[in-house]
């Protein structure tokens, strides 16, 4: 496990608060769980955080959850430091890639997919693009080995890329265009690429 630390204090935003409709949403969070238990909302409510806030997760928004939920402000920065979930510096304003250097990812040509992260965002993961809107990193198995090689982005995979593949990909959002998640080949899904090649006719 690598060494998590939260960002310097010249990239830490002077304040956080959730906005009123994230407030509502804290709250009745915070009401599924019975009296004594509402650290147990500490997850989901510092996930809603760092989606508010652009992505990632600074130490005032880990305080202002340690305040929602009466919690010590160490027990919610060790959660938040603990999971890679969270990130603990500024992201790309469009897109945080995670991309997955696990072995059946690099088997099938995963190490092109790096590349293309160094050349166009950054050599070094957890670097912002010169331009503020893509960064990225390596992270471990995302669970779509069928698929490799793969990449993850805000709450969607890209799979079965190839480095012209992963490129339209970017592309795509870099113009502002939703890009299509899932395979990038002729597949559905998990199953076989081209179809099913197996229980293909009925018998009478």
């Amino acid at each position: 496990m690598s060494v998590r630390r939260l960002a310097p204090p010249e990239l830490q935003p002077a304040s956080f608060a959730f906005t009123g409709e994230n407030l509502v949403w804290a709250k009745r969070e915070i009401a599924k769980y019975p009296e004594g238990r509402q650290a147990s909302a500490v997850i989901p409510l510092l996930w809603r955080a760092q989606e508010q806030a652009g992505g990632w997760t600074s130490r005032k928004a880990i305080e202002y959850v340690a305040d929602l939920l009466d919690m010590a402000p160490i027990r919610v920065l060790e959660v938040a430091t603990f999971y890679t979930m969270f990130q603990l510096a500024p992201v790309g304003r469009k897109a945080h890639v995670q991309w997955c250097g696990t072995t059946p990812c690099l088997l099938r040509g995963g190490e092109e997919i790096r590349k293309v992260c160094q050349q166009r965002i950054h050599h070094e993961q957890f670097h912002v693009s010169a331009d503020g809107d893509f960064s990225w990193e390596e992270v471990e198995c995302l669970g779509a080995c069928v698929n490799a090689p793969m990449v993850l982005i805000g709450s969607d995979t890209y799979e079965d890329l190839t480095k012209e593949s992963f490129g339209k990909v970017l592309d795509d959002i870099a113009a502002g265009r939703k890009p299509k998640p899932g395979p990038q080949i002729d597949r559905h899904f998990g199953a076989p690429a081209g179809g099913p090649t197996t229980l293909t006719s009925v018998k009478a």
